[in-house]
């Protein structure tokens, strides 16, 4: 007669079986907080207790048929505990005599075959694959679980709505509190491209606007590049309507001016102008002497 599983790792298991199943659906660990968890919990334990009781009348009905000396290794068996059964389950290998009693007699091809069970360790985990296959299936046929277009869209939204909500309690930048930052040129760049590049080309060369890499400018109505360049993106130019004034129009914000502010006085101040031989603008307006930031 063998030994039963005892009652404590069934619910252990159980319980692990349900986090498992209930993530595959609710697709995050907030249903730990829920009753409803935990009242099915509650409710798995209580059938195992009764499974347990149950199997324990019907083993108890198993040993009275047994002969002495069964009953005898029986009792024996049972003082092992549990976990070191398992273990010898999986492990332990069978004795001489153990080994002929199970072999099986097809020696025609010169190999003999034991008739070994597989082990439990192995067995639950063919069985618990087994499951979480059929629940995973189901999860990706009928609920949101795994499909990475919807998990995709989940974290943009959520990116989004971080993003806003930071925006919403920090001050605005303006041409007063904005700094220069050469972690702002990167994406002051891609901002250039969008808003300036139609004018200035992408590397601020010029073209149907000025250069903005060399050391002539047409408006200087501050003494640093960085808050010059601010100004007229917020503002834009008082003679020349194409540069409007992007800021106050709500086209681009102070954060994103400050960004482009950065890039343009990166190409300006740290990398060489783009001279009308390489193909930049020809100098327009007077030389700038700009104080340092």
């Amino acid at each position: 007669m063998k030994q039963r599983t005892p009652v404590f790792v069934n619910i252990l298991i159980i319980i692990g079986l349900l986090i498992v199943f209930y993530y595959l659906f609710v697709q995050s660990y907030e249903f730990l907080g829920s009753p409803y968890f935990w009242g099915t919990v509650v409710i798995a334990g209580i059938l195992a207790y009764i499974h347990s009781a149950i199997g324990d009348l019907i083993e108890n009905n198993k040993f009275k048929k047994l002969s002495p000396e069964e009953k005898a290794a029986y009792l024996a068996e049972k003082k092992v505990p549990y976990f070191t059964r398992l273990y010898n389950a999986a492990f332990k290998k069978q004795s001489a005599a153990e080994e002929k009693d199970i072999l099986i007699d097809h020696g025609f091809d010169g190999i003999m075959e034991l008739d070994n069970q597989l082990p439990k360790w192995w067995v639950g985990l063919f069985y618990f694959g087994t499951a979480f296959c059929i629940v995973y299936v189901a999860a990706y046929s009928f609920t949101d679980f795994a499909h990475p277009l919807t998990e995709y869209e989940k974290e943009y939204k959520e990116q989004l709505a971080s993003i806003e909500e930071y925006q919403k309690s920090q001050p605005p930048v303006t041409i007063e509190t904005a700094k220069y930052s050469a972690d702002n040129i990167a994406e002051g760049k891609e901002l250039f491209k969008t808003n300036c590049a139609s004018c200035h080309k992408e590397d601020g060369s010029g073209g149907i606007g000025p250069n903005l890499t060399d050391k002539y400018w047409i408006n200087q109505p501050e003494k640093t590049l960085f808050k010059n360049v601010f100004h007229m993106d917020w503002n834009g130019s008082p003679t020349n309507p194409s540069m409007r004034a992007f800021g106050k129009n709500g086209e681009v914000s102070g954060a994103e001016i400050e960004k482009i502010a950065a890039y343009v006085y990166h190409i300006n101040q740290e990398l060489p102008p783009v001279t009308p031989a390489q193909g930049g603008a020809a100098p327009q307006g007077t030389e700038a002497h700009w104080e340092k930031e």
